[in-house]
């Protein structure tokens, strides 16, 4: 039961995060003195930082649960590092799933939200970015 606590905090605070930089990039992007089509790239660049943040919240939360193992662990090519940990979150979020490190036990089922969540905030993005492109790519 612990588990599906943890699992919604972790996602709560990735959409959060995300749903904070992309409501402040729309707010003060058009307030920039900068040439219409650099605009598009701040919101690139800020998009992709959320996305980061999001990875290494993950991570954060992959590490740490593996150091409870009554959560799960982390098996194959891990080494127990923070780095492997947000390997491994990468990994997921991209839903690329090289392979290399595989969940066990409860945390089979934060990379699966994790997967989920990355494909609908990669999305979020997506959209955010064409409305931008539409508003300064003239």
């Amino acid at each position: 039961m612990r588990i599906y606590l943890i699992n919604s905090i972790i996602i709560a605070l990735a959409v959060g995060i995300h749903y904070e930089v992309l409501s402040q990039l729309s707010r003060r992007i058009p307030a920039l003195n900068i040439a219409s089509r650099f605009k598009v790239i701040v919101g690139v660049f800020g998009a992709l930082c959320a996305h980061v943040a999001e990875i290494w919240l993950f991570g954060i939360a992959y590490y740490w649960l593996n150091l409870h193992e009554s959560f799960g662990t982390l098996g194959g090519n891990y080494t127990g590092t923070l780095e492997d940990s947000v390997y491994f979150s990468f990994s997921s979020y991209t839903s690329l799933g090289i392979g290399d490190i595989e969940p066990l036990g409860d945390l089979r089922f934060l990379a699966g939200l994790e997967s989920l969540l990355g494909l609908v905030l990669i999305s979020w993005t997506a959209s955010f970015l064409f409305l931008e492109m539409t508003r300064y790519w003239k």
